[in-house]
């Protein structure tokens, strides 16, 4: 099936004025180059003006462009009748499953590697605008409020306007925030990465979603961790590989300036990328959906309508929506602010207590060089965590081995502060604490994700994976702002402020937690309908 959109001619054309609005920044960037490209302070040319009013003028319409019919919209918000479908769930993997997973693999790489550039850009940044770090970092939280902002925002845009209409305007702004790397003032640079945070931390989510109401259900488990660790290595590795072969030679400008050409490699794949079946379904398109689900199960009777069978697996129960309220009442309740608690405390761990973990490691004795050679050990020692969360993920439980990861994380903590406390300073205590915390976030961020998009239904799955997501991010903002308050300046401390609500988080998952290994999403839905 030839997957089209609903105004092609409005998407390309504002695809190319973006691509064009980019271009008008390169000739002041190249004429710098006798310079080591340094623009700071320098005045924008009329070429550049012309160029930043082009260029959200191109993402609006392109975002046009993809923007489904008014009558698909009200089907989506509004709701309609009950549907009862046959859902072929069961069949193998083929071609077609295996170019998505690729496809969403190198988006998610993309995807991962915008904010991680930040850590390359910060210094070079700093030196050319003759600021310190302190202010630079505000680089780092600008683009950490633009992804809990983008998970949201972009989680509902997926729920009207479509999964593959959402990846696609996150891979647009891309393109539009190359510009960052020709901006001549670091505020500029704070805009442009407000947005560039928003684009990515609205793909995150909805890759996630499309991936979970695509693929068989007896696979759907493993791939889904499986996709975010992949993406999310590849991502750090191609993000620090441009920065050794690039930044020596272009400056820090030319990682922003790769925005363009990696946004347009996302665009140019959208052919591989289909909509989601379910939600076709959901909108009233079920021609629409019964062929893409052909082109994944090999059949036209992959998806056949049959309106008496009460027993038929039900792909989509159309009913008035309520938005994020419904996800905070009723019986997603329990599992909605879990997953929150959950998101907000690893956030907590991730942008907060691993950060200032290498300066407290200096405190203890090491020099600067013996804490960044024990880090790196322990997080080479770390990476087969990720096969044995997929191996649990998909053979033993998905919900259990959040909540099983959760305790870990809260074990590693409770180890720091013992070190603390305690004065168990050996190395060898500190390298296990230090692994076991490097495999527990990594567990809890490689399964919290997709657990979310499959636990709830179909009109509110992209809302409430980007609702988790901006979760986690919230917590890195608030990781940041403790961290200068010198929270993370004790083991103690900041353990006890982030196993408090982890704990919590842990224990609302064991007792409302569903489990959804193996389970097509339907059946999963008609189990949270059961439940008091």
């Amino acid at each position: 099936m030839r997957i089209t959109f609903h105004h092609p001619v409005a998407f390309w054309f504002g695809c190319l004025i973006v691509a064009a609005g980019v271009c008008l920044h390169l000739p002041m960037y190249v004429m710098a180059a006798p310079m080591h490209f340094h623009l700071a302070g320098m005045a924008m040319d009329p070429e550049m003006l012309l160029g930043m009013v082009l260029i959200p003028g191109g993402v609006l319409l392109a975002a046009w462009g993809l923007m489904p019919r008014l009558a698909q919209v009200r089907m989506t918000t509004r709701g309609g009748d009950r549907l009862h479908w046959h859902v072929a769930d069961g069949v193998p993997l083929n071609v077609e499953h295996w170019k998505l997973v690729t496809v969403l693999v190198v988006a998610l790489t993309i995807d991962v590697m915008k904010p991680a550039s930040i850590a390359f850009v910060m210094p070079g940044m700093a030196h050319e605008y003759g600021i310190g770090m302190s202010r630079a970092g505000y680089l780092a939280l600008s683009a950490l409020i633009g992804t809990a902002v983008g998970s949201v925002a972009w989680g509902r845009l997926a729920d009207v306007f479509g999964r593959r209409a959402a990846i696609l305007l996150s891979a647009l702004l891309f393109m539009g925030t190359a510009i960052c790397g020709t901006m001549p003032s670091f505020e500029w640079n704070l805009v442009m990465c407000f947005m560039m945070g928003a684009a990515a931390g609205g793909m995150l989510p909805i890759a996630f979603t499309l991936m979970a109401e695509t693929v068989p259900a007896r696979h759907r488990g493993w791939l889904l961790v499986a996709l975010g660790g992949a993406g999310t290595s590849a991502g750090y590795l191609a993000a620090s590989g441009a920065a050794a072969l690039l930044e020596p030679s272009f400056s820090w400008r030319a990682l922003w300036l790769l925005n363009l050409p990696t946004g347009a490699l996302i665009v140019v794949l959208n052919r591989f990328i289909p909509e989601s079946p379910r939600f076709l379904a959901n909108a009233g398109l079920e021609a629409q959906a019964r062929a893409v689900l052909a082109r994944f199960a090999g059949s036209s009777d992959a998806l056949v309508k049959d309106t008496a069978a009460v027993d038929a697996p039900v792909l989509e129960v159309h009913q008035p929506r309520a938005g994020l309220r419904q996800m905070l009442r009723g019986r997603h309740a329990t599992i909605t602010l879990a997953l929150m608690a959950c998101g907000l405390a690893w956030g907590l761990v991730n942008f907060g207590f691993v950060l200032w973990l290498p300066a407290n490691l200096h405190k203890l004795g090491l020099d600067a060089r013996a804490a960044g050679t024990l880090m790196a050990q322990s997080a080479l020692l770390a990476i087969p965590g990720i096969a044995l969360v997929v191996w649990l993920y998909q053979r033993w439980s998905s919900f259990k081995t959040l909540v099983l990861f959760v305790a870990l994380t809260v074990l590693a903590l409770l180890a720091f502060a013992a070190i603390e406390v305690a004065g168990l300073r050996a190395q060898s205590f500190t390298i296990a604490a230090t692994v076991l915390l490097l495999i527990a976030i990594s567990g809890v961020i490689a399964t919290m994700i997709p657990y979310a998009a499959e636990i709830y239904p179909v009109h509110l799955r992209g809302t409430g994976s980007g609702l988790i997501a901006a979760g986690s991010k919230a917590g890195g903002i608030l990781g940041a702002l403790l961290g200068v308050a010198g929270v993370f300046d004790s083991f103690l401390v900041s353990a006890v402020v982030i196993a408090v609500p982890m704990t919590v988080a842990g224990v609302m998952l064991w007792r409302g937690g569903v489990e959804t290994r193996g389970r097509e999403l339907e059946a999963i839905q008609k189990i949270m309908c059961d439940r008091p």
